[in-house]
This record gives C-alpha cells, structure tokens and sequence, in this order.
C-alpha cells in the first residue's frame, strides 16, 4: 500500500470516466513512474495552452469558433491539472 495506506489517483481515467487508483508503496516502480511523467506532460501541455488561450483571447478577429475551441481545450486542461493537484495533495506526508 502507499506510504499513508492511501491509494494513488492516476492522472487518467478508466472506462465511462471513472478514476483509476494504484496501490503500492513502490514510489520507482513502473507505474509510479508513468504516472508522474504523465503528470508532468500534462502540467507542462496545461502551461503551453495557457499561453496560446491568451493569445487568442487577445486576438480580436478570433472567431466564435476558435474561441470555443480554446474554451474546451482549457476546460480539459482545467480537469487534468485538478486531478494532478489532488493526487498529489493525497500524498503529501502530514505530521502524526
């Protein structure tokens, strides 16, 4: 089990959207590890997003459509970013 007998959010869901949980206490086991770099893509692919949405809403030609599009764009990138935090929240150490 985890370190504070807590399982781990996984930065992906599973089948029909439902969370996905690893239970381990291996923080250098492979699926530790694929799941902080996924996190990390996500952070980092949240950031570059957040660049090109001010871009846009800076823009003011852009259309309707475009700007929609950024909107779902930053909503999933909202989402992920979300349950990366949480994750992450669950497991940092408190003191006893």
């Amino acid at each position: 089990m985890t370190a504070q007998h807590e399982l781990r959010l996984l930065p992906w869901a599973g089948p029909e959207g439902k969370p996905c949980y690893l239970d381990t206490d291996d923080r250098e086991g492979y699926m530790s590890r694929l799941a902080d770099h996924i996190e990390a893509v996500q952070l980092g692919m949240a950031a570059e997003l957040l660049g090109q949405a001010h871009q846009v809403l800076g823009d003011e030609t852009a259309d309707l459509e475009k700007l929609k599009l950024v909107a779902a764009q930053l909503a999933g990138a909202l989402r992920d970013v979300l349950r990366v935090a949480a994750s992450r929240g669950h497991r940092l150490v408190t003191p006893e």
